[in-house]
């Protein structure tokens, strides 16, 4: 059963997201009203998954997130927001944090997400993710040479990381590369060890931050 946290400052906001986990089969295992106690609640719980509001007192839910991130604590990190573009989302995506959700999401999408992210899957969906990296990530120039931070990737690696970054699941990965699901996910879990990070969407931003991918290609 999939265990999770719920951090917000709104006491009926967490209401309404532990009644429709708990309806599900999800076990809440805690709640938090900043990001300071979501911290200590997730060091001392080790939920599945953090649902993480953005603007906290205390402590915002972007420092709680890098904190989390940091501790070594296996949970992961599902941030929710009112905006879709709102600058923050980013900043905690960068600090560790494994997908994001509007906040006014349906009860099935909150559920798909939360196994989603619970089974280390990333939660971004390409056409926002590339709204906010053109808005907010720095590129460098356009390069004919390999980045030297992906040096150390084979030309397979390098190709699936470039598939993963412009938002392809894994099964459209193995599609159209014709490899299996099990190759992919031993590719990508590869990738994620030797260039040290946490999990997919830290790929994705890396790969458009060294100019991999561009915001608007899309071949």
């Amino acid at each position: 059963m999939v265990r999770v946290l719920i951090a917000d400052d709104q006491e009926l906001v967490r209401s309404g997201f532990r009644l429709v986990l708990e309806l599900a089969g999800i076990d809440v295992v805690g709640e938090a009203q900043d990001g300071r106690e979501a911290v200590e609640a997730t060091r001392r719980l080790r939920p599945d998954v953090v649902l993480m509001d953005v603007r906290m007192p205390e402590m915002d839910g972007i420092e709680a997130t890098r904190r989390i991130a940091l501790s070594g604590v296996p949970s992961r990190v599902l941030i929710l927001t009112t905006f879709d573009l709102d600058e923050y989302v980013f900043q905690a995506l960068r600090a560790g944090a494994s997908g994001f959700l509007l906040k006014d999401v349906g009860r099935e999408r909150l559920v798909d997400a939360v196994h989603t992210v619970a089974a280390g899957e990333a939660l971004v969906a390409p056409s926002v993710l590339e709204r906010l990296v053109t808005h907010y990530v720095r590129r460098p120039p356009i390069q004919l040479a390999r980045p030297p931070e992906l040096a150390q990737l084979t030309d397979r690696e390098l190709e699936i990381l470039t598939l993963v970054g412009r938002g392809l699941a894994n099964p459209e990965i193995a599609g159209a590369l014709f490899i299996s699901l099990a190759t992919v996910k031993s590719h990508i879990r590869h990738i994620l060890q030797k260039l040290n990070l946490r999990d997919r969407v830290q790929a994705i931003v890396l790969a458009y931050e060294t100019g991999l991918i561009t915001p608007g290609a899309s071949e």
